[in-house]
């Protein structure tokens, strides 16, 4: 038996070798943390030559009879007003954007693949209409929903309507007061679980919502069919007495082996003292031994050993959301983010109430183009050119740069970032009590105090990157 589960997992490592890239999620109840704030822990990993624009957008006013267009064909009507949204934004990629909106819903996503049949199938069958909906499913959550559940809720209505294009996929969807799992498999059909407010979740790109509840609508909704027409395909038969679980029947993998990214973070997160590799796949959640931190979250998606490797040379961004309830949204919600991979970069702070990014941090082009169906897709001549005067690139240079010696240069960037992330989270309450005060009277006036602190912490980041990547070369 043990040299079976060595044969595993050795076969999974290669699997995830294999892919060269994916994703990956944390979320922490807000009982489970130390601050008592939700938080989102996110890895956004792609292949091939990237950069991300990092920008906010403000809430717009849309005139009537408007539409949204997808991006094969679909329309759907605009609402009268989106809300304003920090946008994290990688060109020429469906699934790759990161969105907090101005109410602390945080939307990122990582792909699971499941059993469903092919896209063309589907849209012969009926199940996927008008070119199904994917790219645009993210951003119609961040720009309508004010809440988590209505951001489920709404993903969920969307789902239903146009059918999911991709393959499948997991939403992590949560605001200052909850977290959710939305799953999403291609075609009409999709389940979501709230995150329990006492554990930890850790999501790779497999499906991990098990057994669910349908009574229980406070942890467990899902789209009308998901049981019977799994049914009706023969993945799963009330009959033999096993309850209906979503992973086992949904997965591509029929196996249903253990993921070794998610038996990491528990480990690094969550003090899980189990060994590799487990017999089976763990529960969705588990309690921490010692309520997390935004710091704690850093260490998880900053490891670079083995078996379950975070940090890669093919993540773009690493990103933190800390969402708390005890203040406006405006100050309590923080997208931590490092340009370029955690473990060669910075997590510096953007108040999701702040004015605008930095310009270095996007390509200033009119904003109507940027969001873009046509500048997603198909980006303009030099969108992916070296500009040394730009943040991502001032951040992969030295991602490029450390890795030409990995043993002896990460410690040494580390030893740079991480007492400058101390600093950081030593000053928050300092910053954050001078914006409340502001706010009382003046909310104008601490939206630019937070506007102007975000941007003096990326412009000493961006210095010490260009420092650190010169000593290099």
């Amino acid at each position: 038996m043990k040299n079976a589960l060595s044969a595993l997992a050795v076969l999974i490592l290669l699997a995830f070798a294999a892919r060269a890239w994916a994703c990956y999620a944390v979320i922490v109840g807000r009982d489970a943390s130390a601050d008592g704030s939700v938080l989102v822990a996110h890895l956004e990993q792609n292949g091939g030559k990237r950069i991300l624009n990092f920008r906010r957008i403000p809430r717009r006013q849309h005139a009537p009879g408007e539409q949204v267009a997808l991006r094969r064909g679909g329309r759907l009507p605009q609402v009268d007003q989106t809300w304003a949204f920090l946008w994290s934004q990688n060109p020429g990629i469906e699934y790759s954007d990161g969105y907090l909106n101005e109410w602390g819903v945080a939307v990122v996503s990582d792909g699971c693949r499941t059993r469903e049949d092919d896209y063309d199938t589907l849209v012969e069958r009926g199940e996927i209409r008008d070119g199904g909906i994917g790219y645009m499913l993210r951003r119609l959550v961040a720009e309508r929903a004010r809440t988590a559940r209505e951001g489920v809720q709404l993903a969920g209505q969307l789902v239903e309507r146009f059918g999911y294009a991709d393959s499948g996929r997991t939403y992590v969807i949560a605001d200052p007061r909850e977290g959710w799992l939305f799953s999403a498999v291609r075609g009409r059909r999709w389940v979501a679980q709230r995150a329990p407010d006492d554990m930890m979740v850790a999501l790779p790109n497999v499906h991990i919502i098990a057994q669910i509840d349908l009574k229980d609508s406070d942890n467990f909704l899902a789209s009308p069919d998901l049981i019977s027409y799994a049914v009706r395909r023969g993945w799963y038969d009330p009959a033999s007495g096993e309850p209906f679980n979503f992973r086992k029947v949904y997965n591509i993998d029929r196996a249903d082996p253990p993921d070794p990214r998610r038996w990491r973070g528990r480990q690094l997160a969550a003090g899980c003292d189990a060994s590799w590799p487990p017999a089976s796949p763990p529960p969705i959640g588990i309690r921490p031994k010692e309520k997390l931190t935004v710091e704690a979250l850093a260490r998880v998606l900053r490891f670079t050993g083995s078996p379950g490797t975070l940090s890669t040379p093919t993540t773009q961004e690493g990103a933190i959301f800390q969402l708390r309830a005890d203040m406006p949204p405006a100050v309590g919600c923080v997208y931590w983010r490092t340009t370029a991979e955690p473990a060669t970069s910075v997590f510096t702070p953007w108040y999701v109430g702040i004015e605008r990014t930095p310009d270095d941090y996007y390509r200033p082009v009119a904003l109507g183009e940027q969001l873009s169906l046509g500048y997603q897709f198909a980006p303009p001549a030099g969108a992916f050119d070296f500009n040394p005067d730009a943040a991502w690139w001032k951040f992969k240079r030295l991602q490029d740069a450390v890795h030409a010696d990995d043993a002896r240069r990460i410690p040494r960037v580390q030893s740079v970032w991480l007492p400058f992330e101390r600093d950081l989270r030593a000053a928050q309450p300092q910053v954050e009590a001078a914006a409340l005060k502001l706010w009382a009277t003046d909310p104008a006036a601490a939206i630019t105090v937070l506007t102007e602190h975000c941007a003096r912490i990326a412009a000493n980041a961006c210095r010490h990157a260009d420092r650190m990547a010169d000593d290099f070369h």
